[in-house]
């Protein structure tokens, strides 16, 4: 009932209707770029949740991504918004490894890394990786997720082929140290389980393909003190193999979660 809350306020105020919020009715009719406006501060709010509360509190992924997928589906506007503020926040989420060009200053490329950069002082690499894989979170939540009092006639608005397209893409690219094995053990935790019912063989396919070949190709580039985000993959990938199974995530929102 909290979650048709938000959802219904968040689509009143997409709507055109007033919204009740601290004691006076707004509404984005009331200025010609109301609307604009607040789908862009939305989506950018949307990301900031992936990067504060998914990242310390991994299962607020779904809740916050089921109501996502809802208002993507009515106000596509949002969700094409929502993966330009994504995207920016967090490269790897195309995924993109960004490149250093000649010219572009230390700081500059940090940014451009992903990292927040205040004062020429750049963020500790833990405080990095862990917004990272809450965005990463989030989009992989998203991707499998849809809003159960939606219309369901059309299709997903960004549905898991667009999570196959990632991984593929992630596979094709050089590995880097921390960042690669931590994205795609996120990534697979959160929504292998759906890849898995939907692809099948040729995800188990993809899934030897990383053990056999591509998890190697990240120990080449890892040094001894970046070895936790590489074992947690190797473990997952290797239990989920042997199980011929991949878990379900924690923290799933199951068909009892909306009947309470």
């Amino acid at each position: 009932s909290k979650l048709r809350e938000v959802f219904d306020k968040i689509n009143n105020l997409l709507s055109g209707k007033p919204v009740q919020t601290e004691g006076q009715a707004v509404s984005v009719t009331q200025h010609p770029q109301g609307l604009e406006f607040v789908c862009y501060k939305l989506a950018e709010k949307f990301v900031k949740h992936g990067e504060g509360e998914v990242s310390f509190h991994h299962d607020s992924a779904f809740p916050i991504a089921v109501v996502l997928s809802g208002i993507w589906e009515l106000h596509p506007r949002v969700g094409d918004i929502f993966l330009a503020h994504l995207h920016k926040k967090c490269p790897y989420s195309v995924p993109f490894y960004p490149a250093w060009k000649e010219g572009t200053s230390m700081e500059e490329y940090q940014r451009m890394l992903g990292y927040e950069v205040h004062d020429s002082k750049v963020e500790e690499q833990d405080h990095f990786l862990k917004r990272m894989s809450g965005m990463i979170r989030l989009y992989a939540a998203i991707i499998q997720l849809r809003w159960p009092y939606g219309n369901k006639q059309g299709a997903h608005p960004h549905g898991l082929s667009y999570g196959w397209r990632w991984l593929a893409q992630m596979l094709n690219l050089e590995p880097l140290a921390d960042v690669t094995a931590m994205l795609l053990l996120d990534f697979l935790e959160v929504c292998g389980n759906a890849m898995m019912k939907q692809y099948g063989i040729q995800f188990w396919k993809t899934m030897f393909f990383i053990q056999k070949s591509y998890i190697p190709r990240i120990e080449a580039v890892t040094s001894s003190g970046q070895m936790g985000c590489l074992s947690r993959l190797k473990n997952f990938v290797q239990k989920c193999l042997r199980a011929e199974e991949i878990p379900l995530p924690k923290g799933i929102l199951t068909p009892s979660f909306w009947r309470t």
